[in-house]
């Protein structure tokens, strides 16, 4: 099936748009744990890189090796075959809808041994306490 020529001089139009309106990344680097992108506004952004879908388990070797797209809205892993477009990254935060529910799950869990005795000082008092009608309401 072939793509009208219209189709194609649309989708281009629209690609040239956002690179005009949207800010694009000009360099990425690691350091730390943390991956850090220069935003052609001049704001950095950065977020630790095991946090991010596809990054997890990478090493720090691994991480090191980043490139930009050519267009400054993605980033290409090359050792990892991994890559991460920025509205994405910056629309869901890190990953996929799945990747953040797991994450989520993970925040959610008894992790510590303070949030585990806190937990168990709370149920010797009877819990929370019920909420009234009003308070409900």
């Amino acid at each position: 099936m072939a793509i009208p020529k219209s189709e194609i001089e649309q989708a281009n139009r629209r690609g040239r748009a956002r690179l005009r309106s949207s800010p694009i990344a000009k360099t990425a680097r690691y350091d730390r744990g943390r991956i850090i992108i220069e935003m052609s506004t001049g704001l950095e952004l950065s977020f630790k890189a095991h946090d991010a879908q596809g990054l997890a388990r990478a090493t720090p070797a691994q991480l090191r090796e980043i490139e930009v797209t050519p267009t400054g809205l993605g980033l290409h892993f090359p050792q990892l075959d991994a890559d991460i477009y920025l509205p994405a990254l910056l629309d869901g935060f890190l990953g996929s809808k799945m990747w953040m529910a797991r994450l989520g799950q993970r925040g959610g869990s008894v992790a510590s041994p303070a949030k585990a005795a806190a937990a168990r000082a709370n149920g010797k008092l009877g819990g929370r306490p019920r909420k009234t009608m009003k308070e409900a309401a």
